[in-house]
């Protein structure tokens, strides 16, 4: 075998008796709890995030070490290429504006946005809708059913009312859906004197935030899993949403999760 690679015999038993490295011994200590890191986000954390929070735990390891060890241990976060369809019919009242745009959000209930997203249960179409806070990414309120309409919206809104009561003058932005331009959707929120904004036309990345909620949720809990019913997806959903809110570290706010960031804020 020395002969085969190019080593002398000597060099062959001292490498043997010399043992491990001390940085192979911390590789090793930090193995186990990159493992229980990622186990602990569902599987959903690559390493930036596994690498945060050993930071958050005292560890001294660069990103680029983390990242090294999880592809060796094929320690992987959970990656899908997600498509959208988007619905056939668009219609809405009167032509609403972009407000959002105008309103330089400093803190929570400022702003709060508004979506909804397909899930398959057993082949056929189920609909979420939700509302999230723009300055927090804190999801507020959601609504899971089989119709996709003004009940479904309406659902996500009061859910998230009864939770924060943001006073007058709270911005409401959403996209171009009839869900949202309905004028039942539009009365409630002239009753509570929310001003009602919307996508500008063609320009999807208006609401963003919610979206990016979306792929986060298809990407760690959803892809990949087949639901025969409508009461599996409504439980991975309300299990999901309580980790997103407390525990999942988000990028865009310095990985922490959403009611961290509210917390520092106070």
């Amino acid at each position: 075998m020395c002969r085969l690679y190019g080593v002398s015999r000597g060099g062959f038993y001292a490498w043997c008796e010399r043992g491990r490295s001390r940085r192979a011994e911390d590789n090793a200590a930090l193995i186990p709890r990159i493992e229980a890191i990622h186990a602990a986000s569902r599987g959903t954390y690559g390493s930036p995030r596994v690498y945060q929070a050993l930071r958050r735990e005292g560890w001294v390891a660069g990103e680029k070490r983390v990242a090294r060890l999880m592809q060796a241990h094929g320690i992987k976060a959970r990656v899908a290429k997600l498509r959208y369809t988007n619905p056939a019919l668009v219609r809405f009242f009167g032509q609403i504006p972009n407000r959002q745009l105008d309103v330089p959000v400093t803190g929570p209930d400022q702003v709060w946005v508004g979506d909804i997203t397909y899930l398959k249960v057993g082949g056929l179409w189920r609909y979420l809708a939700v509302v999230l806070d723009k300055y927090s990414r804190r999801v507020l309120g959601w609504s899971f059913g089989r119709h996709k309409d003004v009940r479904l919206t309406l659902r996500a809104l009061n859910r998230a009312l009864a939770k924060r009561r943001p006073k007058a003058g709270l911005v409401f932005h959403t996209d171009r859906g009839i869900e949202y331009a309905a004028q039942a959707f539009k009365d409630r929120l002239a009753q509570l004197k929310i001003t009602q904004s919307m996508n500008r036309p063609g320009k999807v990345t208006d609401n963003a935030y919610v979206e990016s909620f979306f792929h986060s949720l298809k990407t760690d809990v959803v892809h990949g899993i087949r639901f025969a019913e409508d009461r599996e997806v409504q439980s991975v959903v309300r299990s999901y949403i309580p980790f997103y809110n407390t525990a999942r570290l988000h990028s865009s706010l310095n990985y922490v999760s959403p009611a961290t960031y509210e917390k520092q804020l106070a």
